[in-house]
């Protein structure tokens, strides 16, 4: 009798596990107040200061060298994962090509897969996704084809599907959308294609646009056309590549924007082009532009700001400041307050040449001899890849020091593209350059174009910075180049990985390494931690699987 009613139980428990997650009721008040929980990762960067900080303390750097592998999902797909995972109340949602699914986050089993067909013929540029976002029950999904897709967080179910912007017009979406009270904001990338883009509000409910920001001109009149030449502010671009942040203080959302078009070649476009490569701060209930900075005005050398805006308060030069962090593809560390967008500090964090100064507004003054032009110039650094890329940084409270994947020591000579004329639908065709600066090197070193290469070969690094000053306090070299992004933790450990698969947990304070293995492939995701029933997992992508890690159990081999 017992037996049976075991049993009864048993299957009892196992057709509920088996049923799916539970709701998971994520509303603005969790996410605003991520920090209560953190258990869970909520958002892209792990709270709307994009951090990437987190409070747990069970891992630590006197036990990391006992992290162990727990499980993996490695989906049908052969693309690198660069999506950051979210976790709610045990469960994990991720998404890779044209898969989401909700697994257990402590065992990696499969509750349930939503598939949506991606049309190949859409792919503009890049395969990848960065993440979803959650609201209430809902989560939600920008495809690379350029549709919201909202799902059912317990059923894997499509509530709705819509259509926000046509990828035969050269439009792509590719971010993690951001939650902000009932809005879902987000907005398109394009590829050299010259398609204006924007950053836009979305019903979290309908789907429906409530406000729509444009990051280049859309009609002459518009006050930043005199920015643009002629007529090509039509075809200005300023895409959005990565997820933005959120300060709850000043109702600002800010988003880093992409290089203006026709990439590599100024000439068809004199002037500053804004509002590319900049971060703009707009009103999160309205869409009102309230401020914006830009760092490499008429950019020729793609150095775009697709950086995660880190929003952090210090202490910077004895008082207390509400700043934005930033380290830019251009080679530089920003700090900027992030209430008026008042330019405080820069200074470079890589190897660079092409920039003698700042005025005192943060316009920098380019080398003038280092122009681009249609033969190429003497070496110019950083290269084209920046002094960092996409990777999300962290930033700890902890140790108050800013955390950041970067490519240092290397560059190539800046060529100036040729540009053909203008084809509707179709981009800036038959564009080609003479050297090998442009688009198609791979990095600094292994791989790469024969034009990067020098006595001094470039490397990848995690580096640590001090945003008081800006200054380096240490650096830990990867044996190749990197595109991972950085987890700081409150027991000072923290997570990155490089190009090669290599993982690793350093000392935070110090950048000491604690422990590592390898994935196989390309560290290119933000690695996040969570617990399930008081065990601290670790999650990272090596290629095109996701891994998880914990602590070794009680009375397994040391």
């Amino acid at each position: 009798m017992r037996a049976w009613v075991l049993n009864v139980a048993l299957a009892g428990a196992l057709a509920l596990s088996l049923a799916g997650p539970s709701a998971a009721q994520v509303t603005y008040d969790r996410i605003l107040h991520a920090e209560k929980e953190p258990q869970n990762w909520l958002t892209y960067g792990g709270n709307y200061g994009s951090l990437r900080h987190s409070l747990l303390t069970q891992i630590t750097p006197a036990n990391a060298k006992q992290l162990e592998l727990k499980w993996v999902y490695r989906p049908k797909y052969l693309e690198k994962m660069e999506a950051t995972p979210l976790v709610v109340d045990g469960i994990l949602y991720t998404v890779q090509n044209s898969e989401v699914v909700a697994l257990d986050a402590a065992t990696g089993r499969n509750f349930w897969t939503f598939h949506y067909t991606i049309p190949p013929e859409s792919n503009g540029y890049l395969l990848v996704v960065k993440g979803l976002a959650i609201s209430g029950n809902t989560l939600y999904w920008a495809t690379y084809d350029g549709h919201l897709i909202a799902i059912d967080a317990k059923s894997g179910k499509a509530v709705w599907n819509k259509i926000l912007v046509a990828w035969r017009k050269g439009y792509q979406l590719n971010v993690a959308p951001l939650i902000v009270k009932d809005k879902i904001i987000l907005g398109p990338a394009t590829n050299e294609r010259g398609a204006n883009c924007w950053v836009a509000a979305y019903d979290t409910k309908t789907g429906n646009e409530i406000w729509r920001f444009y990051t280049a001109p859309i009609e002459a009149s518009d006050p930043i056309t005199m920015t643009w030449s002629g007529d090509s502010w039509k075809h200005g671009g300023s895409p959005i590549w990565v997820t933005g942040s959120y300060d709850p203080e000043t109702n600002l959302t800010f988003w880093g924007t992409g290089n203006p078009n026709p990439g590599w070649n100024g000439d068809t476009r004199p002037g500053d082009n804004l509002y590319s490569d900049s971060v703009v701060a707009i009103d999160a209930d309205t869409g009102k532009l309230q401020w914006h900075f830009q760092f490499t005005p008429n950019d020729e050398f793609d150095w775009d700001a697709v950086q995660v805006p880190v929003l952090a308060n210090i202490d910077f030069k004895g008082k207390p400041t509400k700043a934005m962090l930033w380290a830019n593809r251009n080679g530089f560390f920003y700090v900027l307050d992030r209430t008026t967008g008042k330019f405080l500090m820069a200074k470079a964090f890589v190897k660079q040449n092409w920039n003698i100064g700042f005025d005192e507004a943060g316009r920098p003054m380019k080398n003038p001899a280092l122009v681009p032009k249609p033969m190429g110039t003497p070496y110019v650094e950083p290269g084209t890849q920046g002094g960092t890329n996409w990777y999300s940084p962290s930033f700890s409270p902890q140790t108050g020091l800013f955390y950041v994947s970067s490519w240092d020591n290397y560059g190539g000579p800046s060529t100036k593209f040729e540009v053909a004329p203008w084809k509707e639908n179709h981009g800036y065709s038959g564009a080609s350059p003479v050297g090998g600066y442009g688009r198609g090197g791979r990095g600094p070193n292994r791989g790469t174009p024969v034009a990067y290469r020098r006595e001094s070969e470039g490397y990848g690094a995690i580096k640590a910075l001090d945003p008081k000053t800006g200054e380096k306090i240490w650096e830990f070299k990867m044996v190749d180049w990197t595109e991972s992004g950085v987890l700081t933790t409150a027991a000072d450990v923290l997570f990155a990985g490089g190009k090669e698969g290599t993982f690793v947990a350093l000392n935070a304070k110090t950048g000491a390494l604690l422990w590592h293995t390898n994935l196989g492939g390309t560290v290119a995701n933000g690695p996040i931690t969570y617990s399930v029933e008081g065990k601290q997992y670790i999650a990272a992508a090596g290629d095109n699987a996701l891994y998880v890690f914990g602590l070794m159990e009680s009375g397994e081999k040391q």
